[in-house]
This record gives structure tokens, C-alpha cells and sequence, in this order.
């Protein structure tokens, strides 16, 4: 696919993000992918809510449309401590809820994106995915992603 010209800013409405999400989570379920069943139940509605409030959510526009979030914490968030550990957090994002809708999946948007944030956030990028869903594990890996560790609850830790 051509390179596309996406739409990317600061979300400004909590409400359409968690609306993708969901659908991502139910698409991901009826695929029998074990992850984020939890945001089907409102799990993370309120840390969506206040990442959106803070600034640190995007939404992802092409030709008007809303395709794709993630969302990008400057600092640690609890789960990041958790996964992580505590640690000093100069020249550090954290990478969360990167979504993509259904219906634009396999057509190059997770790669742009990842690539708008390389463009745009000049410290080293961390995310952790679960580690029983390969595909995702090695699209990060593709994306110049490298698989820092494991973690014993079964997330891989991944940094660029």
C-alpha cells in the first residue's frame, strides 16, 4: 500500500476512543485472541477517560474518518511499574492501546503510526503485549521493536 497521509492528534473526546477500543476488543475475542476482554466490561473506561483529559491519547483520521488510538504516557503508569518495575523514566514513553479499527486492519496503519511516533517523540518507546498472541509480538519485532524480556504474568516487554 502507499504511504498514507494520516490525520494524527491529541483526542479530545474520551467517548469515540473507547468506542474503538471495545470494537477492537470484540473483534479480537470473536478471533479467540485472549486480550482485552477486560476492556469490554468498562475495564479501563476511567484510565481512558483521564489519558484523554491529560493529553497522552491520539486518534488516528484518514479522509475524515477516525481508524486508529494509542495512546502515549510520558511516564509510568501503574501497570508500567508493574511490568517494568520502578525505574527512572528520563528519555522514556510508554505505548499503550494502540488500536486499529477492523475494517483498516492489513493495510499498513499500525506501521505508520509507529512511524509518526518515532518521527515525533525522540526517546526510547516501551510497550508490553501479551505474550500468547504472536502475530502481535512479531509485528513490533518488524517495527524495530526488540523483546526486552517476559514477564512471569505472561506479558512480553518491548522497547525501541
Amino acid at each position: 500500500m502507499t504511504k498514507q497521509t494520516l490525520d494524527i492528534r491529541k483526542a479530545t473526546d474520551a467517548l469515540p476512543v473507547i468506542t474503538l477500543l471495545k470494537e477492537v476488543a470484540a473483534w479480537l475475542k470473536a478471533k479467540e485472541i485472549e486480550q482485552w476482554g477486560f476492556l469490554l466490561e468498562g475495564g479501563e473506561d476511567e484510565e481512558i477517560v483521564q489519558a484523554v483529559q491529560s493529553g497522552d491519547t491520539y486518534v488516528v483520521h484518514l479522509n475524515n474518518e477516525m481508524v486508529a488510538t494509542f495512546t502515549l504516557y510520558p511516564r509510568q503508569s501503574e501497570w508500567d511499574e508493574y511490568i517494568w518495575g520502578s525505574e527512572d523514566q528520563a528519555g522514556v514513553h510508554y505505548l499503550h492501546r494502540l488500536a486499529v479499527a477492523p475494517h483498516m486492519m492489513r493495510k499498513g496503519l499500525g506501521q505508520d503510526i509507529l512511524q509518526w511516533i518515532f518521527n515525533n517523540h525522540n526517546q526510547s518507546i516501551r510497550l508490553d503485549c501479551v505474550s500468547g498472541h504472536p502475530k502481535l509480538a512479531d509485528f513490533y519485532a518488524e517495527n524495530g521493536f526488540t523483546l526486552v524480556a517476559e514477564s512471569a504474568d505472561g506479558h512480553y516487554q518491548f522497547e525501541k
